[in-house]
């Protein structure tokens, strides 16, 4: 084991674990905002809408995201003409893939609060969107903090991925060292070490964030 070798190439993995961040980043900001309205129209009963989205769940779930990325980056462009950028590619097939898993965390959380909180909602005059919108997606949102931490680690270690179409994240940069530099031992561990503390730090985050909910709700209680 040659730590000085080590030493050497962290400052380059580190910075490859920046665009790393940011990819995850961008897939999860995209699949949130996406997972939503899915959840949505899967729940709202009418079925031209609930049909189509409960597809999109099925296919970005039952497919591979390895997949799903060769789609994006070169079946897509030979179809609709274009020239694919890699970084991109990568930002829409982790945010699409996502917001499959966040749909479904998303309707998860939301039918787990109780009917009869919209039923008030509706007896107060508020349509079906304003009693969602104003009492069932805050508790929701609350009750999907934990998944959604658990998807966003998923999806950074997912991200790796996009090495495929060379995308230089941290994978791509540890394949890109061992080809100059073949010292199999070191660039891996390196690498490993980075996933780990991306995702501890992730973890971290998050369990917080539980606990800022938890209090602030067992202070209105105690109120």
């Amino acid at each position: 084991m040659r730590w000085d070798f080590i030493l050497e190439i962290f400052p380059k993995l580190a910075k490859a674990s920046i665009l790393t961040v940011e990819l995850t980043v961008a897939g999860v900001s995209i699949g949130i905002v996406l997972g939503l309205i899915i959840s949505l129209l899967r729940i709202s009963g009418i079925k031209f809408l609930a049909v189509p989205a409960k597809m999109y769940v099925d296919f970005f779930r039952g497919t591979p995201l390895l997949v799903q990325i060769m789609i994006i980056h070169y079946a897509f462009p030979v179809v609709f003409g274009y020239v694919p950028v890699a970084l991109i590619s990568g930002i829409i097939a982790l945010g699409l893939n996502s917001a499959a898993y966040v749909a479904e965390i998303f309707r998860a959380g939301i039918q787990s609060i109780d009917r009869g909180q919209m039923e008030a909602g509706r007896s107060l005059g508020m349509t079906w969107w304003q009693s969602m919108r104003l009492i069932i997606l805050p508790q929701a949102l609350k009750v999907s903090i934990p998944p959604l931490g658990n998807e966003f680690i998923a999806l950074l270690k997912d991200s790796s991925l996009v090495s495929v179409i060379s995308v230089e994240e941290l994978l791509c940069t540890g394949r890109l060292i061992m080809g100059v530099r073949p010292r199999a031992m070191e660039i891996w561990l390196s690498v490993a070490i980075l996933y780990l503390f991306l995702t501890t730090t992730i973890s971290i985050f998050v369990n917080y964030t539980e606990r800022r909910l938890q209090t602030g709700d067992n202070r209105q209680k105690f109120i």
